[in-house]
């Protein structure tokens, strides 16, 4: 499959989905961390180019209910941020996925398809993630350990704190390309219909 990684520049997702024999192209304004295939721009430059899967992972700075102290003055930016995650969610591509931490995307678009945790994917952390899926199963969990740390939100204040709480687990990453990357993939669903939480 042609395999799109929207809002990505660790290419996690990317290298996941390319192990399994995909044509996957990381997306971002920021150059990759990780050599491969992606390119730095606008998304919307390229979301038209034939792709069969596109999983996003938009900027929640805007979005995250975790800086609602700050929504009174944000709303311009939320507006904007919203507006983007409509324009992903309405791509002509087949498959899509979009993910973002507990968020107003569930007050001001629709309720996510699912919840999931990093704990149900070989990290013992807590990050309650957010999943809208189109034409793409639940993702099952693959490996449920002990450890409910708030690791992520202990983080000490850094120049690069943002970056390393944006990453994608890369346990969920090994699973969003091993359950998805199913070829062919065999799922038709509404569009972003249905909701789950584990």
């Amino acid at each position: 499959m042609k395999i799109l990684v929207a809002c990505e520049y660790s290419g996690k997702v990317r290298d996941a989905m390319r192990r399994r024999g995909h044509e996957a192209v990381s997306c971002d304004l920021l150059p990759t961390d990780t050599p491969g295939p992606h390119y730095q721009g606008d998304v919307f430059d390229i979301i038209d180019d034939k792709w069969d899967m596109m999983i996003a992972f938009p900027p929640c700075t805007h979005l995250a209910v975790s800086g609602a102290r700050w929504f009174e003055q944000k709303q311009k930016q939320q507006k904007a941020a919203l507006q983007f995650v409509k324009d992903l969610m309405n791509a002509p591509i087949k498959h899509i996925a979009i993910e973002n931490p507990i968020s107003i995307i569930s007050s001001h678009i629709k309720k996510p398809s699912q919840v999931i945790q990093p704990w149900m994917f070989g990290h013992g952390e807590t990050k309650a993630t957010c999943l809208w899926l189109k034409n793409l199963p639940l993702l099952r969990p693959t490996n449920i350990v002990e450890g409910r740390e708030q690791r992520i939100w202990k983080l000490p204040p850094s120049e690069y704190r943002w970056k390393i709480r944006s990453q994608t687990y890369t346990g969920i990453a090994e699973a969003m390309a091993e359950q998805w990357g199913a070829k062919p993939l065999p799922y038709q669903s509404e569009l972003f219909n249905g909701a789950a939480q584990y």
